[in-house]
């Protein structure tokens, strides 16, 4: 089916630097991990899972090493065969100790027999989610939501849109990029399996057009399809957030009271529907994803398929080391991910990328006055204050925050990244709303 190509976006958003072409050109590869591997407990949102093994024990590739901890929750499988070395508190990128599984790695991968596959056609509602649940989908873009629970919509014959998160817009990244250009099929191999699910919708592969050649290359593949749509989307950072994508896709405007099925979407990630077609159609858990290692510090950026629980020290061995000494190295993206002062942690489900800058140019930014310039105001796709919502958080002032909407802010730091006055305006709200989110809870 001929579709019309124009560009969608959002109001808002920056342009930065890219920094894609460091590692865009590089084929996948694959890389077997070292001696010990380490799962964390929590590689998700909502509770730990629960070991189900205990020291000593010998585990094969596939097997089930702890189980979800709740509803929202998501079991963990391992990727390796081994020996449990033990259960104890490890490091993660975000700075926190975490109960963790540690599995020295025999390196004989030898696997677990997998269930029988059934076809789809055959298969019900419940038995697709199922499959998800058991293989520990999450989201792979960052949030590690359980896709069971995302899956789990009250009413599916009213989704319209299931969208693949493609766009890819956090600098440096290019992992989905990859996927697309080489294992496209799987993804939508992962579109139709989430199809089977709402009866009414239709499927979008929502791209950025920075990626004409994966463009080109699904609207070929999809041509046939009449439930599969490709959405060619504007440029611009925060593109690939999900209020952001969704209101780009179907003008449909989603704020922090709702969700995305409220408005007829379930988004998810090109990884995520990748792992969503594995569980289901090969019956096979998550045990590995794409990581970008990345960065002018590194010698030979590109993209590794990793089994999950791989220590970072391997990964930038990979890539060939360091050219230069790092002075920052981010876990994620450089608008939004995390800091990290050592290398000595475990790759997760969510690990998306580590970027490796010689010079760390924020620390070097000293903070002034504001000027009133209004560009924060201009670029936040949210359309919030930030520069007010700033003042009220380092003031303490939490009223005043909620009531001038400050819970709606996505994080994405827009806000910080146009500030003339280099102000800590993203650091700042994202303290406020963690402290709001965390008084709710209790």
């Amino acid at each position: 089916m001929e579709q019309k190509m124009t560009r969608t976006t959002f109001v808002g958003g920056i342009h930065p630097y890219e920094g894609k072409e460091l590692s865009k050109d590089k084929p996948i590869l694959d890389i077997l991990p070292g001696s010990d591997l380490v799962y964390p407990l929590s590689q998700h949102i909502g509770a730990p899972a629960v070991p189900i093994v205990k020291k000593g024990d010998r585990v094969l590739v596939g097997q089930k090493i702890a189980e979800a901890g709740g509803f929202v929750s998501a079991c963990i499988c391992s990727s390796v065969a081994g020996t449990v070395k033990a259960i104890e508190p490890r490091r993660v990128v975000t700075g926190d100790m975490v109960m963790s599984i540690i599995i020295e790695n025999d390196n004989t991968y030898e696997e677990v027999e997998y269930p029988a596959v059934r076809p789809l056609e055959e298969m019900t509602k419940e038995e697709i989610i199922s499959c998800v649940q058991e293989a520990g989908v999450v989201g792979m873009g960052g949030a590690g939501f359980p896709t069971h629970v995302k899956l789990s919509v009250k009413k599916p014959e009213k989704i319209d849109y299931v969208i693949v998160n493609c766009a890819e817009c956090e600098p440096y990244l290019t992992s989905d990029y990859r996927r697309m250009i080489e294992e496209g099929d799987k993804i939508l191999e992962g579109l139709k399996v989430a199809l089977a699910l709402f009866p009414n919708a239709k499927g979008v592969l929502a791209i950025e057009d920075n990626k004409p050649d994966c463009i080109e290359l699904f609207k070929e593949k999809t041509v046939d399809e009449s439930r599969i749509l490709v959405r060619k989307l504007k440029t611009k950072y925060p593109q690939g957030a999900e209020r952001s994508l969704i209101y780009a896709v179907t003008k449909r405007k989603l704020d922090s009271s709702r969700l995305p099925a409220d408005v007829g979407c379930v988004v998810n990630n090109a990884d995520t529907i990748v792992a969503i077609g594995q569980a289901v159609l090969h019956r096979k858990p998550l045990m590995e994803r794409i990581v970008t290692i990345t960065g002018d510090a590194i010698k030979e950026p590109r993209n590794f398929r990793v089994k999950i629980g791989t220590n970072y020290h391997e990964l930038i061995e990979a890539a060939g080391g360091f050219k230069t000494e790092p002075e920052k190295i981010i876990s994620g993206g450089p608008m939004m991910g995390f800091g990290v002062f050592e290398l000595d942690l475990p790759t997760t489900k969510t690990a998306s990328a580590l970027v490796c800058l010689t010079k760390d140019e924020v620390s070097l930014l000293e903070p002034t006055a504001c000027i009133n310039c209004g560009r924060c105001l201009e670029v936040c796709p949210a359309r919030l204050m930030p520069n007010k919502l700033s003042d009220f958080s380092a003031k303490h002032k939490e009223e005043e925050f909620i009531k001038y909407y400050g819970m709606e802010c996505v994080e994405c730091g827009c806000c910080s990244y146009v500030c003339p006055a280099k102000r800590y305006l993203a650091q700042n709200i994202k303290s406020m709303r963690k402290t709001v989110l965390s008084k709710r809870k209790k």
